[in-house]
């Protein structure tokens, strides 16, 4: 994908978040700026606890931020953002629920039509490969599986940025690898804007038009890569490889 071709969706200036009790206080977050691009799989690499989580739950409107501002298609956005939509690590899927009920939550609680919502719900099953799956409970599915109940409540709620919060962070490495391949797949179907964060470098490289890198606590902004390497990516390709020792090199983050 282009980038000079890519407009502005979001603009993160100046972000700082710092926690205060009553003897002490700690900054998660310092100065943390950086734009993303509408329809690119924007991906932010940073060590674990450098405070990944808070900014995406700042530019989700889901945390208060101390300083800084969350641009939002030109405008300064306060509170929950309801074009923005997440899947966290842990998703929290209705254990009483089935697949197809959990990814109409969402809508339900808007107030789509019951027609409607199975209708989208089960479009959003098909493109994660769940069809056939749509009556089973969370009990009764994979990791993997479940992650992709997530992602279709995410899509089902028709997200305009899809922020992802370290999604396969608990999958095997088999599985977390089809994962990649599935959400890329979806991501060039629906042609939505995604942020990804990870603490693997070989995830962000495989993912990402571009990775911010964080620094670790408190996260600043180290660097900004613009990957120009074709997709499908070659993991053991000499520009991959090289590309993975470059940011390494300028990480805490271990191989």
């Amino acid at each position: 994908m282009e980038q000079q071709q890519m407009t502005k969706k979001m603009e993160v200036k100046g972000i700082s978040k710092t926690f205060y009790n009553k003897n002490s206080y700690f900054t998660a977050i310092e100065n943390v700026s950086f734009d993303v691009k509408d329809g690119e799989f924007l991906v932010i690499l940073g060590p674990g606890r450098c405070g990944k989580t808070v900014l995406l739950n700042i530019i989700a409107g889901l945390e208060e931020k101390t300083e800084g501002a969350v641009i939002y298609n030109g405008k300064e956005i306060s509170g929950v953002n309801p074009e923005v939509g997440m899947v966290f690590q842990k998703l929290a899927l209705m254990p009483f629920k089935t697949v197809l009920q959990n990814v109409e939550l969402g809508m339900k609680f808007r107030g789509v039509p019951k027609a409607e919502r199975h209708e989208v719900a089960r479009r959003y099953i098909d493109l994660v490969g769940l069809k056939g799956f749509e009556n089973s409970y969370p009990t009764q599915l994979s990791g993997g599986m479940k992650q992709r109940v997530g992602i279709a409540r995410a899509y089902a709620n028709d997200p305009k940025v899809l922020i992802m919060d370290e999604p396969f962070g608990q999958l095997d490495a088999q599985t977390r690898y089809s994962m990649q391949n599935e959400i890329l797949r979806i991501w060039e179907q629906e042609k939505r804007t995604v942020v990804f964060v990870t603490n693997n470098i070989e995830e962000a490289c495989y993912l990402g038009d571009r990775i911010i890198l964080l620094s670790d606590c408190p996260a600043k902004v180290k660097e900004i890569y613009n990957i120009e390497i074709p997709r499908p990516r070659n993991m053991v390709s000499k520009e991959f490889m090289d590309l993975r020792a470059k940011i390494s090199d300028n990480t805490d983050l271990a191989i």
